[in-house]
């Protein structure tokens, strides 16, 4: 049996990154034990685990700009935020964690992240846990 919930996350800049584990870590069930699946419901933003040390999220947004510049893409005809779902795309938009007793099974320096490409917005984000079945 599964179980699913929401929250939303406020970013107040056009790319930056949030350490939501302490929010994933309050939608899970107390006895959940399996796998938890942190979607970001947007084609503009992303999911991803790692450490969450203020120098590293500085160099994710910094390698983000490296890979994809902000300019000279077809979409930015339409609306000037191509950059932003090209980024997206190259991280994606969920991860999926191990859940032992309602606690995510993460390593020592591991967090979960959403990152902003095409802020400053209000993100949606699906926590979808399924139990582990024993045979």
């Amino acid at each position: 049996m599964g179980t699913h919930a929401t929250f939303e996350v406020s970013t107040d800049e056009r790319v930056t990154t949030v350490d939501i584990t302490d929010r994933v870590t309050s939608r899970l069930p107390a006895d959940a034990s399996g796998t938890c699946t942190v979607f970001v419901k947007h084609t503009t933003a992303g999911i991803s685990v790692n450490e969450a040390e203020p120098r590293l999220l500085g160099d994710i947004e910094t390698v983000l700009a490296e890979i994809v510049p902000e300019t000279g893409w077809d979409h930015d005809q339409l609306d000037g935020n191509a950059d932003a779902h090209l980024r997206s795309m190259l991280l994606g938009r969920d991860v999926t964690v191990p859940v032992v007793d309602g606690e995510p099974d993460l390593g020592t320096w591991q967090s979960v992240l959403l990152i902003e490409c095409d802020g400053p917005r209000t993100r949606t984000v699906t926590v979808a846990c399924e139990s582990a079945t024993h045979r």
